[in-house]
């Protein structure tokens, strides 16, 4: 894939700061310029939040984290960057003076993005030199999760800038859709202002309030949105006529009175107190780091369940991640064993919040989740990874016994270790502790049995040459070890 190398962000922050978690946690070396007192700090608090995120959003390897360093210029930062990110105040003149000092600093070669959330292209890239490598790159917050980039050119923006930026977004994660046309606020916030303009009135003529307008939106028309978007959620709607029968039914309605889509509220000081008063009613209780983090949990959440979707292949925002996490896996230094008379270790994990049931302990199945990643970690250790699945072969589980010994709470990090039993590569035994990191202590094991087949045909075959030249010093090498003591040991057995 075609990657950035270095990175610059000017300014540094809700956005600046998101952008540049998302190029360091990718690896990128990010410099980042922001005159305000208080950007370190602010930028350090949002890259804690990605972090956390991270952890929480996927167990695949990160590359070796880019380093982040704050610059004391515009021109400092951009300096040697191929990607350059803009994402001061909304003010025309102040971005346009801000991207007119990058474009005389960065190399001609650069690309530079904008974070606007509505100014045209060809009004910011006015002044400058290169206009032809400016364009608007527009996130959605925050951007170390979401995943989407509005990419809109301006009149002077070639179409290979724009081909080139979502070419280098994907590497990171993020998915980057080119805008055909460029209007004032582009397609996400056109969508998000309409709906905004209605939600407005809506409570200033006292139909609800605004926790009663966010629960109509979440228990709802939220939740589809969220996996299937607008016109394919419609689609549905139609039944098996389809989207023509959808818009020969509910077309009509467009006509009625019902909004008020043309008319602007006026946010008079009356207004702004309503809104203001009902919403720290309904969320001012919490302040703005933790709803940031709920935010954070409940969008991993929704991801992962994403990932699974359509059989396994992901569905949306999670088949977005499901293809990042192959990106990680393949780019990630392959594991070598260089003992192989010790159990090798596998994986590590942190305990998320959403793993911990009521009684504020792991649950069961997140035992058996830290076994079965382990397991997949295995298999990419002796070679059997992504590629050798897609060329025909795998490795099935096909009996597994776990024992819960201690109980693991929220944040606990935990990692796996594993000893291969007498096994031929066709079978494939292994036995796997797992470890609180804190003090080394066994939390739970996991005997472990799985049967190398041929998918096409369904049956057990030996692993290819290449897997068992790995996999059979394992095999020597473990045989040697004493037996761990729970190896055969039934459901209730004690001793």
């Amino acid at each position: 894939m075609s990657r950035i190398h270095k990175a610059a962000c000017i300014g540094g922050g809700v956005i600046g700061g998101a952008w540049a978690a998302r190029f360091v946690l990718a690896g990128i070396d990010t410099r980042l310029f922001d005159p305000h007192p208080d950007a370190e700090r602010i930028v350090g608090e949002v890259m804690a939040n990605a972090e956390r995120a991270y952890d929480m959003l996927t167990t695949a390897p990160l590359p070796p984290r880019g380093k982040l360093t704050f610059a004391r210029s515009i021109e400092e930062a951009v300096d040697g960057a191929d990607w350059i990110q803009e994402s001061v105040p909304e003010r025309v003149d102040l971005k346009r003076n801000v991207l007119t000092q990058i474009d005389a600093a960065a190399d001609p070669k650069a690309l530079i993005g904008s974070s606007t959330s509505g100014i045209m292209p060809t009004d910011l890239q006015r002044d400058m030199k290169h206009p032809e490598r400016m364009f608007v790159a527009h996130p959605y917050n925050p951007v170390y999760l979401l995943p989407l980039a509005e990419l809109v050119g301006g009149a002077r923006t070639s179409r290979a800038t724009l081909e080139a930026a979502r070419d280098k977004l994907a590497p990171i994660g993020m998915k980057g859709v080119i805008i055909n046309k460029e209007i004032e606020a582009f397609v996400g916030d056109r969508l998000l202002e309409a709906v905004w303009r209605e939600a407005l009135w809506l409570i200033k003529d006292d139909i609800c309030d605004t926790e009663t307008l966010d629960d109509v939106i979440r228990y709802s028309f939220g939740m589809r949105w969220a996996q299937m978007g607008l016109f394919e959620t419609y689609r549905i709607a139609g039944g098996e006529a389809g989207m023509r029968h959808f818009l020969a039914q509910f077309g009509p309605c467009l006509a009625w009175p019902w909004t008020k889509l043309t008319d602007v509220v006026d946010l008079n000081d009356e207004l702004v107190d309503k809104i203001a008063g009902q919403s720290d009613a309904q969320s001012g209780a919490r302040g703005i780091r933790e709803l940031e983090r709920i935010r954070d949990q409940n969008l991993v959440g929704i991801m992962q369940a994403l990932k699974a979707g359509d059989a396994g292949r992901g569905w949306g925002a999670g088949k977005l991640l499901a293809d990042f996490e192959q990106h990680l896996w393949k780019n990630a230094p392959p594991a070598v064993v260089t003992d192989t008379t010790t159990p090798v270790r596998l994986a590590e994990f942190e305990v998320h919040p959403s793993w911990v049931d009521y009684n504020g302990h792991m649950t069961e199945y997140r035992y058996s989740q830290c076994f079965a990643d382990s397991a997949d970690a295995l298999l990419r250790m002796i070679g059997a990874d992504m590629d050798y699945v897609a060329a025909g072969h795998s490795f099935y589980t096909v009996e597994s016994h776990v024992r819960l010994l201690q109980e693991c709470k929220s944040g606990d990090r935990l990692y796996v270790r594993a000893q291969i039993l007498p096994s031929d590569g066709k079978k494939l035994h292994s036995f796997m502790w797992l470890h609180a990191a804190s003090n080394d202590a066994v939390v739970a094991t996991c005997e472990h049995l799985m049967l190398h087949v041929a998918s096409k045909e369904g049956k057990t075959v030996p692993p290819g040459p290449d897997i068992l030249a790995r996999l059979e010093p394992l095999i020597a090498g473990h045989a040697r070890l004493d037996q761990p003591e729970a190896v055969g040991r039934y459901v209730g057995q004690r001793r």
